[in-house]
């Protein structure tokens, strides 16, 4: 069977199984909509969390990310890990034991204040929005190579599905799709990650492949690969920094409480029954990416040591271009694969220097859908990959949609500016709310802003800068006020803003030594994509500072703030009541 059948039968049946789950978990009640009922089990709201949380640019970025940085690539698996381990301990019990459903319910029930919910709510539809955009690049990059259609169908069929099941099923059909999605990007990462460490080092476990030595010689596959770049003219593949020590700690720091910040992470945790599962949910998660995540350095190296070996099977042998294998010629199609014969040999010059490289373009977001193509896996394998690809996009997709219009119809409508709307009503608005965050986010995956290449990374910037201090501010402060929550969020994300896109031009570059000069004019050398760290300690500090000047805030908010933080079933717990 050739594989464009195997793929649409594979990603036809995953569907399939998406749709009927997103028909049989409909949501009736606004509390099945925004927090599935309440009841989810931990270990199932971990798999989900875990499935909402690996988008696209985890499952199809980073581990082209971390093939074309190489040690500069774990800002992003240290970050995005991390920033959990802070959610689980500092974040989602607390929320949890308040027990609303949304993010700028919490805020602006804290804050005392509508305004605060309000700007909690632009906060949350700027960072929201701006991820949405890169998961919809996911989706019709994947469509468009397996489907072998253009990006543009690619992008409306992924469209129209997440649609039907988000806008059907709301949090409660979004949370057993997740677990479906979770199952299949899993094996889609794992199954070819074992294949290849097994071709190239004999080891069936690809953590341990990467450390281990190639089959048939003594040469670490490590050595091997840094060997194979720095002869070709690339930085050394192992200790090659992102640009300066400081910058890979304000970009790992920026990712981590970006993390801990993002609404449709958090929502999550409310769907369990009691404070305790929302811990043990989170330890789920966790245990559920590190899968991935654990997979993905291996992945990165093993593609990249299979790429250039493709083009250079011995030193100073290139590959003739007529003699380009099929995966190649299969992504020359989708122009994310480009070669130019510079000097007419008919054959591919890859190199760092840009005057005598024919390889003129490789878009990182291939490495892993074409892996299993390059390493030559059967056909099922390549398309489970596409399955895996398209689950995690749009599994993302609608947690993020879910945020969006839930933060519209509950905190804009129900609690601001409609108090008074029955509950089927707000059920219809909320699922209005998400056809035009679909529509809105499709039309910004056809059209991206010149500033939406790294978008992810942005909008974990931005909700570093607006949602994480509010939130923790509300948590673990009795005196911050409304004016200072408002002022700092204001300034965070305004700062993080303004200075985006000061830089927009040169945001994201692959080439590091042309990222060195243009460095110059940064704030100590930070990058913008990592500035979110300090829009966060700006908005600690405004917040602080405003809050010393403005009267304290009410006797029963300083009181609703000691009473998140006492354990449930304490003895004080029952004194203050």
């Amino acid at each position: 069977m050739d594989l464009a059948f195997i793929t649409y039968i594979v990603v036809g049946f995953t569907f399939a199984i998406y749709i009927g789950i997103a028909i049989w978990a409909r949501a009736g009640s606004t509390k099945e909509f925004y927090v599935a009922g309440g009841g989810v089990h931990p270990v199932a709201n971990g798999m989900a969390t875990a499935a909402d949380w690996m988008s696209a640019a985890s499952f199809i970025g980073m581990a082209g990310l971390i093939a074309f940085m190489g040690y500069g690539g774990s800002v992003f698996l240290m970050g995005w890990t991390g920033g959990y381990v802070i959610l689980a301990m500092l974040l989602a019990p607390y929320l949890r034991k308040y027990g609303k459903f949304t993010v700028p319910e919490f805020i602006g029930d804290r804050f005392y204040s509508d305004t605060a919910r309000i700007v909690a709510v632009i906060c949350l539809i700027i960072c929201s929005v701006t991820y949405v955009i890169g998961q919809m690049k996911g989706i019709g990059v994947a469509f468009s190579r397996f489907l072998e259609t253009d990006y543009e169908t690619g992008l409306y069929t992924g469209m129209i599905i997440v649609f039907f099941y988000a806008v059907l099923g709301g949090m409660k059909g979004i949370t057993y799709t997740q677990i479906a999605q979770y199952c299949v990007l899993i094996l889609a990462y794992t199954i070819p990650a074992i294949f290849i460490s097994l071709q190239l080092t004999g080891n069936p476990l690809p953590q341990l492949g990467l450390g281990s030595t190639l089959v048939g010689t003594d040469t670490y596959l490590l050595d091997k690969l840094d060997q194979t770049v720095q002869m070709l003219g690339f930085a050394e593949y192992t200790t090659n920094t992102r640009i300066s020590t400081l910058n890979m700690f304000a970009y790992t720091a920026s990712l981590m409480i970006g993390t801990a910040g993002l609404p449709h992470v958090i929502i999550r945790f409310f769907t369990v029954p009691k404070v305790k599962d929302a811990r043990s949910s989170a330890g789920w998660a966790l245990v559920f990416i590190a899968i991935l995540y654990t997979t993905a350095p291996a992945v990165a190296g093993m593609a990249r040591l299979n790429i250039m070996q493709t083009i250079e099977p011995s030193p100073g042998e290139y590959l003739k271009i007529d003699e380009r294998p099929e995966w190649f010629r299969n992504w020359e199609t989708t122009g994310l694969l480009e070669i130019e014969d510079k000097n007419g040999d008919g054959r591919i010059q890859y190199s760092a220097d840009p005057e005598t490289n024919e390889l003129v373009k490789l878009d990182r977001d291939i490495l892993v859908l074409a892996n299993p193509e390059i390493a030559q896996l059967p056909n099922w394998v390549i398309a489970l990959v596409a399955a895996g690809g398209l689950a995690a996009a749009l599994s993302t997709a609608a947690g993020l949609l879910l945020a969006i219009s839930s933060a519209i119809s509950h905190d804009l409508l129900k609690s601001t500016f409609m108090p008074n709307i029955s509950e089927k009503a707000e059920l219809n608005a909320s699922r209005g709310a998400m056809a035009l965050a679909i529509a809105g986010a499709g039309y910004l995956g056809l059209h991206p802003p010149g500033f939406a290449a790294g978008t992810v990374a942005l909008a974990f910037g931005l909700a570093a800068s607006s949602i994480f201090p509010a939130l923790m501010m509300g948590i673990f402060s009795q005196k911050v006020t409304r004016e200072g929550a408002v002022a700092g969020m204001l300034c965070g994300i305004g700062m993080t803003l303004f200075y985006v896109f000061q830089h927009k031009g040169i945001m994201f570059v692959a080439d590091w030594t042309y990222l060195e000069g243009l460095g110059s004019n940064w704030f100590l050398g930070i990058e913008p994509n990592a500035f979110g760290v300090v829009g966060a300690i700006v908005n600690f500090a405004v917040a602080l500072a405003v809050s010393k000047v403005t009267a304290e805030p009410p006797e029963r908010i300083q009181d609703l703030v000691e009473d998140i933080r006492v354990p449930m079933g304490s003895d004080v717990a029952h004194a203050h009541h």
